[in-house]
């Protein structure tokens, strides 16, 4: 199928390529005829047929001459046309599709401009060779500005945005108004969740996505992936551990009945970011998606870009047993605290327990009465006071 369509394509430009010559030839034949002498048409008439002036058995010479050679040298220009697409194509794997959209709206605006310029310019001596020069330079002109002015374009645009994103409410209403049962063409739909590294190695997310409660499209970009690779392939053997598991997440992840994952071809240099969590909350920002993570420092700054954050520790703290103040649990103490005569413990669900005056209970088991409670998104702590010490059976 490719090497007949490069067939077909090589016979049209060859065609195309022969009548452009011919085209010259004719041209080229109408501007030599004023020149040749009269003695030559009269010199035609001896060998020539009577209804066939010398003025169309030049013109014919001269169209099948050019169009020859044009046929002849268009192994050449196919060939000027690949590499002038290979390059272009190099170039163009670097720049994204922002810049790509920007650059050719401003060559669409300059030319507009320039062809505007041009027609007060036409009837001058020169006027056809100023146009060509305004429509290069304001093309460039356009290309460049709007390059520069990407960014602002989307505030420019942010009005018209919420006056569309106002009327479409309005007319959801007033869908709803009429029936309020009926939700055709205009269903909810949640927001996409973004992961990232931590929260594909942590695992969590699996069992999570499992469960249905994970409602909407799951995002995983593929500069997540690079760097979960960059993991997988650590000399370190902790870390190298770590990087396979998340990969197999990723994998059991796409392969749950009742999760949409997508892999988003997204990568730093797209995203202007120069790092994972800047390059996520870049992308987070511009889908208006959330972000899943268990990374404390990504949490914070999502929240200062006003992204909305869904941590996974913050979720599993929420699903623990609650402890009220005063309610008394027993605990073995195992280790002393950073303060002086704590003691340390655990509850069945990890939780650390903070126990007062509880060092000299290290290897034992004691009752404990819960004092207070300290919720972070890296964790709960609870602390308790020693009510007694329980007697093994």
């Amino acid at each position: 199928m490719t090497e007949g369509f490069a067939k077909f394509v090589n016979m049209l430009f060859s065609g195309l390529m022969a009548f452009i010559g011919g085209m010259i030839g004719a041209q080229i034949a109408w501007i030599l005829l004023p020149l040749i002498p009269v003695n030559w048409y009269l010199a035609g008439k001896e060998w020539l047929p009577l209804w066939l002036p010398g003025r169309i058995v030049f013109t014919v010479l001269s169209v099948s001459l050019f169009a020859f050679i044009a046929l002849m040298l268009t192994p050449l220009f196919l060939r000027l046309l690949y590499l002038m697409g290979a390059l272009i194509e190099s170039h163009l794997k670097s720049v994204s599709w922002s810049e790509l959209a920007a650059a050719t709206t401003g060559i669409i605006i300059g030319l507009l401009i320039a062809n505007l310029l041009a027609l007060p310019l036409s009837d001058l001596p020169l006027g056809s060779y100023l146009g060509v020069v305004l429509n290069i330079v304001l093309a460039y002109l356009g290309a460049s500005i709007l390059l520069k002015r990407q960014s602002e374009i989307q505030n420019v645009l942010g009005p018209f945005k919420g006056i569309r994103e106002r009327l479409s409410m309005m007319k959801t209403q007033a869908q709803w108004g009429e029936n309020s049962f009926s939700l055709s063409g205009h269903a909810w739909e949640p927001p996409k969740k973004i992961l990232d590294t931590s929260v594909i190695i942590d695992g969590r997310i699996l069992d999570v996505a499992r469960t249905g409660f994970l409602e909407g499209m799951i995002l995983i970009p593929q500069f997540v992936l690079h760097e979960l690779q960059a993991v997988a392939d650590s000399t370190d053997p902790s870390r190298r551990t770590r990087g396979r598991r998340g990969l197999d997440v990723v994998n059991e992840l796409q392969r749950l009945a009742n999760a949409q994952v997508e892999i988003v071809e997204a990568s730093l240099r797209d995203l202007k970011a120069e790092s994972v969590d800047s390059a996520l909350v870049a992308l987070a920002e511009k889908i208006s998606g959330q972000i899943m993570t268990t990374d404390y420092n990504l949490n914070k700054l999502a929240q200062i870009q006003g992204i909305c954050v869904l941590n996974v520790n913050d979720l599993a703290n929420a699903m623990k047993p609650m402890l009220l103040p005063g309610e008394t649990i027993s605990i073995d103490v195992i280790r002393e605290g950073k303060e002086p005569l704590q003691g340390v413990g655990y509850l069945d669900d990890g939780t650390m327990f903070v126990v007062e005056d509880g060092e000299a209970y290290i290897g034992k088991r004691v009752e404990v009465v819960v004092t207070s409670m300290l919720q972070t998104s890296a964790g709960r702590m609870v602390f308790g006071r020693i009510r007694r010490e329980v007697r093994a059976p």
